[in-house]
């Protein structure tokens, strides 16, 4: 196995081969099916939930390692990301527009936003819409025509809100946080 080398604030980093994470360049785009892809969503959706089910209530509070000149996520609003992401790729595949007051902005923005509006909400609510989100996705793929997942090519880790993000988060953010 690999060492664990140190991430910027000191904490071990888990190898890239230990974790689903989207694919590194270069790679080959590739068509999906809707059967791979709801079951790619709910191995993610189980790995979170389980972590999830093991935190502490003082693990909620603990924080990850941010870039400077970001704002100061925890566990909590590392999960937060997680959600409000894949609530909008539930939003995309169902051909629905961003939030009107989301539209225009970049990443940065868009998460600044979602870190103000949600940093002050307790866990419970937040664990509570990560499960309605779930379920509202799984509904969407399944309620999306099989023909429309591989009707073009796209990267191996499409979509990569419902697995790839999230394992990036869960393992990065969350995990490490509750192993220092």
């Amino acid at each position: 196995m690999s060492e664990l080398r140190p991430d910027s604030i000191g904490r071990p980093v888990t190898p890239r081969a230990m974790i689903a994470l989207p694919p590194e360049l270069p790679y080959r785009d590739m068509r999906h099916t809707r059967d791979d892809v709801v079951r790619r969503t709910v191995e993610e959706f189980e790995r979170l939930d389980r972590l999830i089910e093991r935190l502490r209530p003082q693990d909620w509070d603990r924080r990850v390692a941010r870039p400077e000149g970001r704002d100061p996520w925890t566990v909590k609003d590392a999960l937060v990301h997680i959600v409000w992401w894949k609530e909008l790729t539930t939003r995309v595949i169902r051909r629905q527009r961003r939030p009107p007051e989301f539209r225009g902005l970049d990443v940065p923005e868009v998460n600044r936003i979602v870190y103000e509006r949600w940093r002050d909400r307790p866990a419970a609510e937040v664990v509570e819409w990560h499960r309605r989100v779930h379920e509202d996705a799984l509904r969407a793929l399944t309620d999306t025509p099989g023909e429309w997942f591989g009707q073009r090519e796209r990267s191996p880790a499409w979509p990569g809100d419902f697995d790839g993000h999230s394992a990036s988060h869960r393992v990065r953010d969350m995990e490490a946080a509750i192993a220092s």
